[in-house]
C-alpha cells in the first residue's frame, strides 16, 4: 500500500494531507525517515510514526474506554464534552463509533470501532448481550426489591415484564445488576419501578469484556479479539495489544 493512502486508512487526513505530512519530513516507518509518499508496504502491521507519535497499521480498531462522569456519547454534545475527546484525533478521523450509548452520568466500560459489522452485533437485540453494572442506590436495597428485579418489573413502555438476568446485593445500598436489553435508562427505570433511586451507574462488563481496573477514568486501550471475548463466558479481562506504545495508549 502506498504510504499515503496507508496514513488516510488511519485518521491522518485527505490523501493530499497525508502526502504533505511525508514530503515535511514528519512521518517515519520502522524507524526510518520516509519522504516518498507513493512509497509501498506491507500495511498489516506495520510501525510507523507521525510526529513522534508511534502507530500501528490496524485495518479495523476496536478501543475500550473508561468513561468518566460528564461526558456525552456524540459526536455533537449538546451539554457535557463529547467521549470523543478522550481520543487522539486519528481515531476520531477515521470513524469510530460508541458501540450503544451510556448517559453522561454514567461511567465504566464503554466501546468504540469503526467495525460496524461488530457495533451491529453487539447491539442487536438478537443477540441479547449481557451487560453488568454497579449500581448504588439512594436507599438500601431489601430482599423483595431484589427479588422485584429477578422476576421482572413492569415499564411503561414495554407490555411485558422487565427482569435483570442476574442481581446481587454487594452492600446495603450497592447492586450488581445484568441486563440483556438496551433500552432508553433502562437500568434507571429498573430500579425506580423496584422503588428506589440509582445514585450512581457503572458499566463493568459487557459479555465476557470486563473492564480492567488498570484502566483509569477517561483511559483508553486497543481491544484484541473482541469477537471472541464478547461471547466467552463471564466477564473476562480486555486484550489490549502489547504494540501500543505508552504515547498513545490511555491519552486524552
Amino acid at each position: 500500500m502506498e504510504l499515503e493512502r496507508l496514513l488516510r486508512a488511519q485518521g491522518f487526513g485527505s490523501r493530499a494531507e497525508c502526502r504533505a505530512l511525508v514530503r515535511a519530513g514528519r512521518v517515519c516507518v520502522g524507524g526510518t525517515l520516509c519522504d516518498d509518499p507513493l512509497a509501498q508496504f506491507e500495511a498489516e502491521g506495520l510501525g510507523f510514526s507521525v510526529d513522534g507519535g508511534e502507530w500501528t497499521y490496524r485495518k479495523l480498531v476496536y478501543l475500550a474506554l473508561n468513561k468518566p462522569p460528564g461526558h456525552e456519547c456524540s459526536r455533537h454534545p449538546v451539554h457535557h464534552p463529547s467521549v470523543y475527546s478522550l481520543l487522539p484525533e486519528p481515531l476520531v478521523r477515521r470513524g469510530v463509533q460508541t458501540v450503544g450509548r451510556l448517559d453522561q452520568d454514567t461511567t465504566g466500560l464503554l466501546l468504540l470501532t469503526d467495525d460496524g459489522s461488530f457495533i451491529h452485533r453487539c447491539t442487536s437485540p438478537r443477540r441479547s448481550v449481557p451487560k453488568t453494572y454497579r449500581v448504588t442506590t439512594r436507599h438500601a436495597v431489601d430482599d423483595r426489591q431484589v427479588a422485584v428485579l429477578l422476576n421482572g418489573v413492569q415499564l411503561h413502555d414495554n407490555p411485558q415484564p422487565v427482569a435483570a438476568a442476574a442481581c446481587l446485593r454487594v452492600e446495603q445500598r450497592c447492586l450488581q445488576l445484568t441486563v440483556t436489553q438496551g433500552r432508553y435508562h433502562l437500568v434507571k427505570r429498573m430500579i425506580a419501578a423496584a422503588g428506589n433511586r440509582v445514585e450512581a451507574l457503572h458499566r463493568l462488563s459487557i459479555g465476557g469484556l470486563g473492564l480492567p481496573e488498570s484502566l483509569s477514568r477517561g483511559e483508553w486501550m486497543y481491544v484484541d479479539s473482541p469477537e471472541e471475548a464478547l461471547i466467552s463466558s463471564g466477564a473476562g479481562t480486555l486484550g489490549c495489544s502489547t504494540g501500543v506504545p505508552d504515547v498513545l495508549e490511555g491519552q486524552s
